[in-house]
This record gives C-alpha cells, structure tokens and sequence, in this order.
C-alpha cells in the first residue's frame, strides 16, 4: 500500500509540462498542500491536519525547466501516476500561442487524462490548459472557461466546446466531472473550491484568510481585451476595419464605411460579417467599449463625459452597452482599474 493510500485523503495529480507558469504549480503546490495545516498554526500555534496529497505528474519523470527558467522535480511519470488512483487532476496551465492549436502536442500527457476521467477522477484545468482537455475530447459539448485570449482558437479549432470567457470558474460541467478555469490567476479560484468541496466551507475560508485568496466574482470580462484581429483576406473589409479604429465616435459608422467601399448598407453588412464573424455595428462596439476602458483607467474624462468622447450621446445607453461588455458599470470599473499602480 502507497503512502497515499494509508493517508486516505483526496489525491491531487498536479499535470505540469515545460510551458507550465512556475507561479500557478507552485501557488497550488503551497495553497493545496498547506490546507487545514496554517491556518490553525497560526491562530493558536499549532498545526492542523493536511486536507489532501498532491503531487505533480508530467510525461517523464526527469527534471526539466519550465516557464521563467524555473526548474521543476516530478514525483512521477503520468504512467506511474495511473496506479495511484488520483482523486483530482489539475492540468496546470500550459502556454499556447493564440492562433495556434496544441494539436500531437501532448501524446502521453492527452491519454492519461483520458485514462484517469474514465476512472472516475474529477478533471481540471487551469488557463491554457484547458486546450488539453479539449485536445482529450474531454469538453466536446460542455461549456468551459479558459483564458479570454484563446476565445478565437476555441471557435476554429474546437467547435463543440462553449467558450465561456466571461468565466474565472466554469463549473457547467461538474456533473461531468470537469471543472474549468479561466486566466493564470484563477488557480485561486480552483484552489478555493476544491478545499470547499473535499473540507468544506469553512477550511476555504480559513485557506483563503491565510493567504489573502479572493475569488474573482466579476469574472473575466472586466480584463478582456476586446480589439478583435484581422485575420482574413477582404481588402474592403481591411479598410473599414482601419477607418473605424480613428473614427469609432463618428455618428453612423457603419453607413460611413459603406459609403467609403462605395457599397450599399446592406451589402456592406453583409460582406463584414463573412470576413470577420461579426455585424458591422457589433464590431464597432467592441472597438468603443476598449476605447472607453481606456479613458476609465486614467482621471482625464469625468466618467459621464466617457461615453460621449466614444460616440454614445445616451449616458443610460453608454452605461447598459458597458455593462453587457464588460460585467460592470463605467464607475465600477474606473474604482477597479483607476487606482492601479498609483
């Protein structure tokens, strides 16, 4: 019998690979294995009971470097891993350009986390490394969050997964037994609920006093950004695309980028649309919606001149289109991002 089988508690397979940030594997290293021991050492001075065994698991046993230079020891191979049995699998992030899917990218690493699902195993991610999951087949027809950024690389590569952006934590598919999270530092948030559901509340609480851990309730949506790419071939569309980005105030943009390609309305629309996936005027929203983030973060503008200065001369109607792109008010925003730094 392994030492983590006399343990009994919740076994932690933390999945790692050379693209791994050291600041998520070592967060959830010392947060998870920490549980239930700190907080009672430092509230009476004595240390509690661990609430679970972690370890982390990559294709190959050997000692690499991961992101940063930083250097990482596995405790095992994943094909070793498979006899322990782990209760939870964290796929650690795992960077990926964002055009570019992890296709053959993760052999070994892809058949495991298959293995360990059909074995009953709750399958996690963090970030990137939901790419994983999808590579696995794993969130075929679920909903799932990942980082903002991959949004694009999820609708071209993996169209039977619903990219929830707006998402720091997905638990859509738990009845799955998957759970999802969005950018690097949402590890806080699959930290937290992890100690809920094996310990309970009330060690997630203790957990999170400890070490300052707060989940990200906005979600993502106040930190994406939202200025699309070009990425097609319509020199026509290209050129409008180029005029909005100086001209997003000017009162009907998409008339006057029709008017500059020397189409009609309707057909403009509809020749946007096939180029980039998008209606002309929600294209345009988008554009003013970053631009007004940007004058939210400085003090230049008082916030109801913002929407003016983007082309909405409604504040109601500013402050609604806001909050649908963003997940807060323009003052909610300007309180969150204003002050940063200063």
């Amino acid at each position: 019998m392994t030492a983590q089988e006399e343990s009994g508690l919740p076994r932690v397979c933390l999945l790692v690979a050379a693209e791994t940030s050291p600041s998520v594997l070592y967060g959830l290293i010392d947060v998870l294995g920490s549980a239930g021991v700190v907080y009672p050492e430092v509230t009476t001075g004595q240390a509690g009971a661990p609430i679970f065994e972690v370890r982390v698991v990559a294709a190959s046993a050997a000692p690499f470097y991961c992101q940063s230079n930083i250097p990482i020891n596995p405790d095992c191979a994943v094909t070793d891993a498979d006899a322990e049995g782990p209760d939870v699998v964290i796929v650690c992030d795992m960077y990926q350009p964002i055009d570019r899917p992890p296709h053959g990218k993760y052999p070994r690493e892809i058949a495991w986390l298959k293995q360990t699902h059909r074995s009953g195993a709750l399958v996690t991610s963090v970030c990137s490394g939901a790419l994983l999951l999808a590579e696995a087949g794993l969130l075929d027809g679920l909903d799932a969050a990942s980082h903002w950024a991959y949004r694009e690389l999820f609708d071209r590569h993996y169209p039977r997964v619903t990219l929830r952006q707006e998402l720091a934590l997905c638990r859509d598919a738990e009845a799955q037994r998957i759970v999802t999270t969005g950018a690097v530092t949402a590890w806080q948030d699959l930290a937290l609920y992890l100690i809920a559901r094996y310990a309970g509340r009330e060690h997630a609480v203790q957990t999170a006093k400890v070490f300052l851990l707060s989940e990200h309730e906005e979600g993502q949506l106040p930190f994406v950004v939202a200025l699309p790419t070009v990425q097609h071939d319509d020199a026509v569309v290209t050129d409008g695309q180029r005029w909005i980005a100086e001209h997003y105030a000017s009162p009907n943009p998409v008339a006057c980028m029709a008017e500059r390609a020397g189409l009609h309305v309707r057909t403009f629309s509809r020749r946007f649309r096939a180029a980039t996936g998008q209606r002309p005027m929600a294209y345009v929203q988008r554009i003013r919606m970053e631009e007004a983030k940007h004058l939210l973060e400085t003090p230049a503008l008082a916030i109801e001149d913002v929407g003016y200065a983007v082309g909405y001369q409604d504040p109601a109607s500013f402050r609604r289109l806001f909050r649908r792109h963003s997940g807060m008010t323009p003052a909610a925003y300007r309180r969150r991002f204003g002050g940063l730094g200063a």
